[in-house]
């Protein structure tokens, strides 16, 4: 079954383009020229990289495995050094699909992997690792669809945007929004829009007023606008061709470092 799955995969991010987003949601053409660059490799523990955070010192990230993984935060290098291991106390690792991070040290570990919709109730881990301490957000879908999953997430301005994967066959990804607080929640759709890809992760630029979506073939740019945050404002999108690519993260406002389960570190740099 896992090589259908990864066969499937393959063949659906080698014919993903950004056509269909230039014609259906006026996606515009990255003007400007980019250029992909295989940089590292991550180290063995982190054998399905499915979430990027940046570590404090420059040049260091946080990432995380993918469902059955042990409840660990890794801390490496760009040469693929491991440099530390934080276990996240009071948490398991159901299907752990993103990570990121707020301005007050916190780290947010989405446990809302969910292919085959058996999970009514998705967690959030917000984990402070000077203080040690876990708190858990709850959440569920107030309509949930036959396919109620979520791989992707981003924290902005004591929020988290939610993204559907998009495995149903009218290609619609939902956005959610819910508090960066620990409670309980039940959630509805802020916005949506049709994208024939599967969002795999999400990330928000430094100055917050970019967000990227990293799909299995292509990444998605948006431009917030104030305090909005929704899809109506489509700023680019380009190829990103790599595997099971599932991690992405902002090294400045226009760069990023993408990460594949196959254990690739990528860099995308525009000039």
């Amino acid at each position: 079954m896992n090589k259908l799955i990864y066969l499937w995969l393959a063949v659906k991010t080698v014919f993903c383009t950004c056509q269909p987003d230039h014609r259906t949601n006026d996606f515009k053409k990255v003007k400007r020229h980019y250029k992909i660059s295989k940089i590292g490799q991550l180290p063995a523990v982190a054998s399905e990289s499915s979430g990027l955070a940046k570590g404090i010192q420059p040049g260091t990230f946080w990432t995380h495995n993918d469902s059955g993984g042990k409840p660990e935060l890794y801390l490496f290098d760009l040469n693929g050094k491991l440099l530390d291991t934080k276990p996240v106390p009071n948490a398991r690792n159901t299907d752990w699909e993103d990570l990121t991070q707020d301005n007050a040290g916190n780290f947010y570990i989405g446990d809302f992997g969910n292919n085959t919709s058996h999970r009514s109730i998705l967690s959030i881990y917000k984990f402070n690792p000077d203080l040690n301490s876990t708190e858990r957000i709850d959440f569920r879908y107030q309509s949930p669809a036959s396919l109620s999953d979520c791989e992707s997430f981003f924290y902005r301005q004591g929020s988290l945007y939610l993204f559907s994967k998009n495995w149903g066959k009218d290609h619609w990804v939902k956005m959610y929004r819910l508090p960066a607080n620990q409670g309980d929640y039940t959630i509805a759709a802020t916005d949506s829009i049709r994208i024939n890809a599967q969002i795999t992760s999400a990330a928000l630029s430094p100055d917050g007023k970019t967000f990227a979506l990293l799909t299995y073939g292509k990444v998605l740019l948006f431009e917030t606008s104030g305090d909005n945050v929704d899809f109506s404002k489509p700023k680019g999108c380009f190829r990103f061709s790599r595997k099971q690519s599932e991690a992405i993260v902002f090294l400045n406002n226009t760069d990023m470092l993408m990460t594949n389960e196959q254990g690739s570190i990528y860099q995308t740099t525009f000039r």
